[in-house]
């Protein structure tokens, strides 16, 4: 009898220590230095153009975490190439620059929209037209990338 006791509290010990160690290992898990998912992103949307022309990429993107995040490029599986642009105001002319990154302060939103930062989405793979969805995927400095849906929309249909 008292071995098989000594067998259960053997036992009960090492589930007991498993189940501190897979808590313990949980704990170190959520403290690793990969933020949690703080991005939001709203109103996305393609500019629809016919023909094979380069189409503009417009959204809200909220950084809803406590730390700055960077934003670092985007991509897309219906795209050739999708860089972020900024329209900059040089001598009385409007100009597109690539942007390589922006930080994107805590609790900030910000607008990409015409006349400011705005993806720039060349080479498409498919016919698209409006009503169609692209996903897209934004990259960061840090942290993991966020999948975003783009609803593609005629004209100024914002």
């Amino acid at each position: 009898m008292r071995s098989r006791v000594r067998a259960v509290r053997s036992i009960s010990t090492r589930v007991v220590a498993l189940v501190l160690c897979v808590g313990l290992l949980g704990a170190i898990a959520a403290r690793s230095d990969a933020p949690s998912v703080d991005i939001q992103v709203k109103e996305a949307w393609i500019r629809w153009l016919p023909a094979n022309v380069p189409a503009g990429g417009y959204m809200t993107i909220i950084n809803t975490g406590a730390a700055a995040r960077v934003l670092v490029g985007a991509s897309s599986p219906d795209y050739g190439e999708v860089s972020i642009h900024q329209t900059r105001l040089r001598n009385g002319m409007n100009e597109m620059v690539p942007v390589q990154s922006i930080e994107l302060k805590p609790h900030s939103p910000l607008r990409f929209g015409e006349g400011g930062y705005h993806l720039m989405l060349m080479q498409p793979k498919r016919f698209l037209k409006p009503g169609d969805r692209v996903l897209i995927t934004l990259r960061f400095a840090h942290g993991p990338p966020v999948d975003v849906p783009f609803e593609v929309r005629a004209g100024n249909s914002n």
